[in-house]
C-alpha cells in the first residue's frame, strides 16, 4: 500500500452527492481544451503512428505545430530514464515552446506510445539487498519445522522488497505525464488530483495549472484506433443514444458514512439515478455481473469486478464509452489473447474507456456518479469529465479515447440530482 501520507481520507456519501449537485449545476459552456490547446505525440518508431496523428488532427482541426515526434521503445513498458528524457522533457520543452502561441492543457498520446512507466533503478546495494532478502526468503519457506512461525518473517521480507524495488513509483505513463510540467514532485504512491471534485477548496500541493489532461488514441491495431476516431465524430453529430448499463453488486445504501468498495458501489448507483435524466437506463444490484449477450445497445456501461475476465454481454453502439472497475484492467492495449477490460472492449467497439495499469486500489478509480454526471449533462467533454472525477495522479490511471468527445449536447437545464 502507499505510505500513509497518501491514504485517502473517508469521502463521505454526503460529500459525494454535494460533488453531483456542484457538477449538475455547471453552466452549458465549459472552459477547457480545444483543438488550439491539445499537444499530440507520437512513437517514431511506431509504424502507421504518425498517420494516424495526422488523420486525429485533421479532423479537429489541430494546428500542424501541435504534434511533438519522438523516439520511444515499442515495448509497453518503459524504462523510468527513458521515460522522463525521451518522453516528459520533451513535451515539457514544447509547451514551453509554444507558450505565446497555445497554452497547452491537453495531451494526446498516439497509438504506440509505452503505457507503463517502470520505478527509477533502485541501485547496485539496494539489487543486492533485495537478492539477499530473496534468498533468506527461499529458505524459510523451503524449512518445513519453520514453516509456521516463520510467515510473519516472509511477510516482512515481502513488503522489504516491494518497497526497495520501488512498488509505488511505477505507474501509468499517462497518470505520470499529467505532471510534465512539474519540476520536483515526490515519487512515492499517489499525489492528490487539485482538479477532482471532491478535493475542491482544500490545501493541495499542486494548482489546477500544474496539472495537464492525459489521453490517449491507443489500441490493439491501427484499424481499431482510426475506427475509435470515426465513431466519436459521428456520435457527436447524431448524439449518443442507446442504454446506459450499470451494474453494482449490492442495493443503494442507506448509511450515508461510505468509504471504499461500499462508496464507490454507491456512486454506481447515483449515476444511473442520473443518467436516467438522459437515456434508458437498468441497473444491476446483484453480486453476479451481466450474463453473456444480457446487454444490447449498449452506449454507456459501468460495473465492477471480474478482474482481467471479459465478459460479452454488450452490444456496443457507436460512440460507446465503457468503464470497467477492476485491478489492472488496461495492464495492455496489444496482446490479443489478453482478457483485460479495456482491451476487449476496444476490440468489440467501445470508443472510449478508463482503466488501470497495476492495482491502483479502488480509491484510485475515477467516481462513477461524477464521471458520469458531467458527462451526460453535456457542459464537459470526455478529459473532462475524467478530470474532475479522477482522485489521484502519478498512479495507474489511463484514459483511452478522444479527450475532446463530447458525446451529448448541453442540457437546456441542469440535471436533477435526486433525492435520497
Amino acid at each position: 500500500m502507499p505510505s500513509d501520507k497518501h491514504r485517502v481520507s473517508c469521502f463521505s456519501y454526503i460529500l459525494l452527492i454535494l460533488c453531483l449537485f456542484q457538477v449538475a449545476l455547471l453552466p452549458a459552456t465549459s472552459s477547457g481544451a480545444s483543438a488550439n490547446e491539445v499537444l499530440v505525440v507520437v512513437n517514431a518508431k511506431m509504424p502507421g503512428a504518425k498517420d494516424i496523428a495526422k488523420y486525429y488532427m485533421k479532423k479537429r482541426n489541430i494546428p500542424e505545430n501541435r504534434l511533438l515526434i519522438t523516439s520511444l521503445t515499442l515495448s509497453e513498458t518503459i524504462e523510468r530514464d527513458q521515460y522522463e528524457k525521451k518522453l516528459m522533457l520533451p513535451v515539457r520543452k514544447k509547451i514551453a515552446k509554444l507558450k505565446g502561441v497555445a497554452n497547452i492543457h491537453t495531451v494526446v498520446l498516439i497509438y504506440g506510445v509505452p503505457l507503463k512507466a517502470l520505478p527509477p533503478d533502485p541501485g547496485r546495494d539496494t539489487k543486492n539487498l533485495i537478492r539477499e532478502l530473496k534468498k533468506e526468503r527461499k529458505e524459510l519457506r523451503e524449512d518445513e519445522e519453520k514453516a509456521e512461525i516463520a510467515k510473519q518473517r516472509i511477510k516482512e521480507i515481502n513488503d522489504r522488497i516491494k518497497s526497495l524495488a520501488g512498488a509505488d513509483k511505477r505507474a501509468a505513463v499517462d497518470s505520470e505525464l499529467m505532471l510534465a510540467k512539474v519540476t520536483d514532485y515526490e515519487l512515492s504512491g499517489w499525489i492528490e488530483n487539485p482538479y477532482f471534485a471532491a478535493f475542491d477548496g482544500r490545501l493541495n500541493t499542486l494548482k489546477k495549472d500544474d496539472v495537464l489532461l492525459v489521453a490517449r488514441l491507443d489500441g490493439p491495431d491501427e484499424k481499431t484506433v482510426y475506427r475509435m476516431i470515426d465513431d466519436t465524430l459521428a456520435a457527436e453529430k447524431s448524439g449518443l443514444h442507446g442504454i446506459a448499463y450499470f451494474d453494482a453488486r449490492w442495493p443503494a445504501p442507506e448509511e450515508k458514512r461510505l468509504s471504499g468498495y461500499a462508496l464507490w458501489d454507491a456512486s454506481l448507483h447515483r449515476a444511473a439515478a442520473i443518467v436516467a435524466k438522459r437515456m434508458e437506463v437498468k441497473l444491476d444490484a446483484e453480486p453476479a455481473l451481466f450474463a453473456v449477450g444480457a446487454a444490447p445497445n449498449a452506449a454507456l456501461y459501468c460495473g465492477w469486478y471480474s478482474p482481467g475476465n471479459y465478459i460479452d454481454s454488450f452490444d456496443w453502439v457507436r460512440g460507446a464509452v465503457g468503464y470497467h472497475i477492476a485491478s489492472a484492467e488496461c495492464a495492455t492495449l496489444k496482446k490479443q489473447d489478453s482478457q483485460v477490460w479495456c482491451l476487449q472492449m476496444l476490440k468489440r467497439g467501445v470508443a472510449a474507456t478508463i482503466g488501470p495499469v497495476y492495482e491502483p486500489y479502488v480509491q484510485g478509480f475515477p467516481l462513477p456518479g461524477l464521471f458520469f454526471t458531467a458527462l451526460t449533462e453535456g457542459s464537459m467533454n470526455l478529459g473532462e469529465s475524467y478530470l474532475i472525477s479522477l482522485p489521484f495522479i502519478s498512479w495507474q490511471m489511463v484514459l483511452v479515447g478522444d479527450p475532446l468527445y463530447r458525446p451529448f449536447a448541453p442540457l437546456k437545464q441542469a440535471v436533477e440530482v435526486p433525492s435520497d
